[in-house]
């Protein structure tokens, strides 16, 4: 318990301080009408000196010069040109497409479809106490780490300040525990999420989740949308923590940083389309799917149907 209200100082104490060192806007006008850029050095010692000397990154002209940016324009230098068109105009857009229109689109499977259910009579035991804790610690993270991105998406919108700063601040800490426990739900369920040929047949009939029907299912410990979220939240999970670190400590030059940002936002789109795939199927679609990762048991008719291979390699054991 000491130790639990000491780290909550420490993210008391840390967040407090980034508040005060973060204070200023650098969407209002600083003194003489220049903008923040001209008045703040930020980590421009970070960078090379022909970086800085350059006027379409660094100073007011920057400014200017981006309004006056198209495709295959003169004035595009490196990965710039791409990364404000992008920055400035789509991501966010995408990503509010994808928290709209892909929760509407199982709110409409679930109307048509409807939820799967099986016997709860006889279960079994398919996770263990361990499997339970790593894959929680590892969970619980993740999901602060995209509500917190979302946060800085939309940090505009949402009249940054305090609270969008508290979001990335927390989105760097949440970072961390996810690298930790990532590692080890790697290793722990790495061999389970290797593809199979029958993941080829459930990617065919999209896991049977378009039928009413109940039949058996060709999937194993995993079916392959789990083995496509695991990999994706783990190998793709690792790259955004790199390429948030390039990002959040700024040690690379300016083309790599724009380069970490297309990347990071790229996989952003992925993961977040999955996970709320993830949380659906969870949650939603199959009737106390959720309970087997909280107490580690599976009903018999459930891993019968929907993981078929593994039922024969549990029978015939």
């Amino acid at each position: 318990m000491r130790s639990v209200l000491k780290f909550f100082r420490i993210f008391i104490f840390i967040a407090l301080a980034s508040s005060f060192a973060f204070a200023a806007d650098p969407s209002v006008p600083q003194e003489g009408g220049k903008q923040y850029a001209e008045v703040v050095g930020g980590n421009n010692a970070l960078f090379s000196k022909d970086d800085l000397a350059n006027p379409y990154l660094y100073g007011g002209p920057e400014v200017e010069a981006i309004k006056g940016w198209g495709i295959g324009s003169p004035n595009a230098i490196g990965l710039g040109e791409i990364f404000t068109l992008l920055q400035g105009h789509y991501f966010a857009t995408v990503f509010a497409l994808l928290i709209v229109c892909v929760p509407l689109a199982f709110l409409g499977h679930f109307v048509m479809i409807g939820q799967r259910k099986f016997s709860h009579g006889k279960k079994i035991r398919v996770f263990s106490g361990y499997n339970i804790f790593v894959h929680w610690a590892t969970a619980i993270p993740f999901v602060l780490i995209c509500l917190t991105g979302l946060v800085m998406v939309f940090g505009d919108k949402l009249g940054g300040g305090a609270f969008v700063r508290l979001a990335r601040d927390v989105h760097g800490i949440a970072t961390i525990l996810f690298v930790i426990f990532g590692v080890l739900m790697f290793l722990m369920w790495v061999k389970d999420a290797l593809p199979k040929a029958y993941d080829i047949q459930w990617l065919m009939i999209m896991g049977g989740y378009l039928s009413k029907e109940n039949k058996p299912i060709p999937a194993g410990k995993f079916n392959a949308g789990q083995k496509m979220w695991f990999w994706v939240c783990t190998l793709g999970g690792f790259v955004m923590a790199i390429s948030g670190a390039y990002m959040f400590f700024q040690f690379a030059d300016i083309d790599t940083l724009r380069l970490m940002a297309l990347v990071h936002n790229g996989l952003g789109f992925l993961v977040i389309a999955l996970l709320i795939t993830h949380i659906y199927m969870a949650v939603f679609a199959i009737e106390g799917a959720l309970h087997s990762i909280i107490d580690g048991k599976m009903g018999e008719e459930e891993i019968a149907i929907l993981h078929s291979y593994y039922y024969k390699e549990l029978t015939s054991a």
